[in-house]
């Protein structure tokens, strides 16, 4: 299948005019090599001391990148890279029911299920999700609540476990996890996208802060965990969905927003709205943000030539911080807020982010 996908992408970039080999090969290339990199670098290059856990959110976004650009460019390693993973660890999902960053994993287990359909890889994710959903949590939408983080009250929680749910839906028939999911995202949103700017926030804690430069704090990745969750889901979900609106149009006045933020050179940035006391480049935010421009592209959902151009941009940026043995740089440790990055900076859901930008800009 995964050949069959890679020559159909080439096939189409040479009926176009542009030749397939020169449009495509050196992002190919860069694409294969960052991640052999991340493969063989799995478990090193932490941001935070110690060990860390197969199931660690950071590592499911990494996974969902590995197997978007395995299934786009044929790249075999990625997808048997995750696959040994998921069976060396019987496809379980991290420790704390509620947090969402505790199902993130079980999004590269429900693309795997798609593909293989063993009912083992399904197990561990809809247990976990049916368990939820029969007990859901009985908080406020609110970080600073008694256990708030049971719900999505930061924003990095709408790509941790929404597309879990929407995955669910597909795979099960079940429309239950849709509705579930719909729900607590349009609460959390409500909560903490900012119409007037088109962002979201990290989460309340930031409410009515201001960065050096007088403006509202914005997180860089944070808004990139949101508008690629925003692209997947829209992927992912039946147009006839209640909620595939509402999901379209945030994510449309998200993109206007995004290309707001890019910088000359084609990067975003750790805040988005104060470069000046981060002049750096955030390569996990710059990969997200370039997802999700090229893929609001190729559906045709982002019709704009400013849209197209970005993720260009985008693109040739993150190139950029590619070292020549595949190792990104100037991505931000785990944190929630704005801080400083520098080229030594690496983490596995930087690389993921890049993979997942890989995946639309050979296709664009």
């Amino acid at each position: 299948m995964y050949k069959t996908r890679f020559y159909l992408f080439l096939l189409a970039a040479a009926l176009s005019g542009v030749p397939a080999e020169a449009a495509n090969k050196r992002d190919i290339e860069i694409a294969n090599r960052a991640a052999q990199w991340q493969i063989d670098n799995f478990g090193k290059h932490l941001s935070r001391p110690g060990t860390r856990s197969d199931q660690h959110w950071a590592n499911g976004a990494l996974y969902r990148g590995m197997l978007t650009w395995a299934e786009v460019s044929g790249y075999k390693p990625c997808e048997e890279f995750i696959l040994e993973i998921g069976r060396r660890n019987g496809w379980r999902m991290g420790r704390r029911q509620y947090h969402a960053d505790d199902i993130c994993v079980g999004q590269a287990s429900l693309m795997l299920y798609e593909r293989y359909k063993d009912p083992a890889i399904l197990r561990p994710v809809k247990q976990r999700a049916d368990s939820v959903i029969a007990f859901p949590a009985q908080t406020k939408m609110h970080i600073k609540a008694k256990n708030g983080s049971n719900r999505w009250s930061w924003c990095d929680a709408l790509f941790m476990a929404p597309p879990v749910y929407a995955l669910l839906a597909n795979v099960t028939g079940d429309n239950g996890y849709r509705e579930f999911m719909n729900r607590e995202f349009y609460a959390s949103s409500r909560s903490l996208f900012d119409a007037a700017e088109g962002l979201y926030y990290r989460d309340a804690r930031y409410f009515g802060k201001r960065e050096k430069n007088g403006k509202k704090v914005f997180w860089g990745r944070g808004n990139g965990w949101c508008y690629a969750a925003l692209a997947i889901l829209l992927e992912t979900l039946p147009e006839s969905d209640p909620m595939y609106d509402f999901y379209r149009r945030t994510f449309l006045r998200m993109s206007e927003a995004v290309v707001a933020c890019q910088d000359a050179r084609g990067s975003w940035h750790p805040s988005m709205l104060d470069h000046e006391t981060y002049p750096m480049p955030e390569n996990s935010a710059s990969g997200f943000f370039t997802y999700g421009l090229a893929w609001g592209v190729n559906r045709g959902l982002l019709t704009a030539p400013v849209y197209k151009r970005a993720a260009r941009r985008g693109w040739k940026a993150l190139c950029s911080y590619v070292d020549p043995d595949g190792r990104l740089g100037y991505v931000q440790p785990i944190g929630g807020s704005p801080q400083r990055t520098n080229r030594e900076m690496t983490e596995v859901y930087g690389v993921g982010a890049f993979l997942m930008a890989a995946s639309e800009i050979v296709r664009m």
